[in-house]
């Protein structure tokens, strides 16, 4: 059986770019800390990865703090500072914000920036948010490489994103700080990261995203994900006209090129990943736990949804190769299932 894989918000291929970066990052045995020439060796290849980033995001180089991936630099941007959240950001956010910040109309609203993280985006339904300015934390995970951003001109004290939503590698991130800014280090020893983030430094993985975070930025430039989101609406024709109960999440709204999330009535979105999953296609529902196990969504109840339709949603995340052949196909697919599930 051909496999279709159209999970990206999930996590996203190893480039080709990112590869390369890392097999070449992998000669170089020297720990960046040394002061010997393999160190420092090492060191250049970690600093240049920093500029890459920082260009690619629109920051200055020591703006960047790498880690371990978005969940950390959550963790390290708001443990102690008493942030408040909408029910719609990640678990990662949730788990240090008081959840107060009410959704309107699928929008977070917000009566002090300064004390409030935002997301860009919404890895479920692709919701696009616009960020006040002083806006205390954003997580950018799911939109960077997608839609336009620039740090410098966003007025966000910190963001943070993670290299595996746009092609790099698992395992490593950034958090993006201005330099000087009073920040708790959670990860302490040997005061890597300008005493950010202790422990040596991930070379190979450091170097695979900065490859990817450039080959992201070419493809924005380029209009890639335009045509993406032209496959979006081509899917959501198809799916729209195979069920006429079908919901669609944040079509009214600025949302990720690449996603849609869609409600239907009485089709638990675990039973829909399932079936699709044994028709050739890689899909999600709400959100998973680290087990694994489908909950129904907390971002879908934040927006209003009941909890019976919470978790009946299904999310499709196309990719920068998504195809119009593979998009019909899975509207084929899931139309003749959902067909059969309502005539049941």
């Amino acid at each position: 059986m051909t496999r279709s894989y159209l999970d990206h918000n999930a996590t996203t291929p190893l480039r080709p770019e990112a590869r390369a970066a890392m097999v070449a990052a992998m000669d170089v045995v020297g720990n960046p800390s040394s002061v010997h020439a393999e160190g420092r060796a090492a060191k250049g290849l970690v600093e240049r990865a920093r500029a890459q980033i920082a260009d690619a995001v629109g920051a200055t180089n020591a703006d960047i703090v790498f880690v371990s991936g978005s969940t950390e630099a959550a963790a390290l941007a708001m443990a102690g500072r008493n942030l408040r959240c909408a029910g719609i950001e990640h678990e990662a956010v949730r788990a240090w914000c008081d959840v107060s910040l009410t959704v309107t109309d699928g929008a977070v609203l917000t009566d002090d920036p300064a004390i409030s993280t935002i997301q860009l985006a919404n890895s479920e339904t692709g919701i696009l948010q616009d960020l006040p300015q002083g806006l205390a934390v954003s997580d950018i995970t799911q939109a960077f490489g997608r839609v336009p951003f620039a740090y410098g001109w966003s007025r966000v004290g910190q963001v943070f994103l993670s290299a595996h939503k746009f092609g790099g590698p698992k395992g490593v991130g950034a958090l993006i700080v201005p330099k000087g800014s009073d920040i708790a280090a959670q990860i302490k020893g040997g005061g890597q990261e300008m005493g950010r983030r202790s422990g040596t430094e991930n070379v190979i993985a450091i170097a695979g995203m900065a490859a990817a975070a450039t080959a992201a930025q070419v493809e924005l430039t380029n209009g890639v994900w335009q045509r993406v989101a032209e496959l979006r609406n081509i899917l959501e024709k198809a799916i729209a006209a195979a069920s006429s109960q079908t919901i669609f999440v944040g079509n009214d709204r600025a949302r990720l090129p690449n996603t849609s999330c869609f409600v239907t009535p009485g089709w638990k979105g675990e039973t829909q990943v399932m079936t699709m999953d044994l028709a050739g296609f890689a899909v999600s529902a709400g959100s998973a736990c680290s087990s694994g196990k489908v909950k129904s969504s907390r971002v879908l109840q934040s927006l209003g949804f009941a909890d019976n339709d919470a978790a009946c949603a299904l999310r499709v995340s196309l990719g920068a190769d998504t195809t119009q052949d593979t998009v019909l196909r899975f509207a084929d697919a899931w139309g003749a299932k959902v067909k059969r599930m309502q005539a049941a």
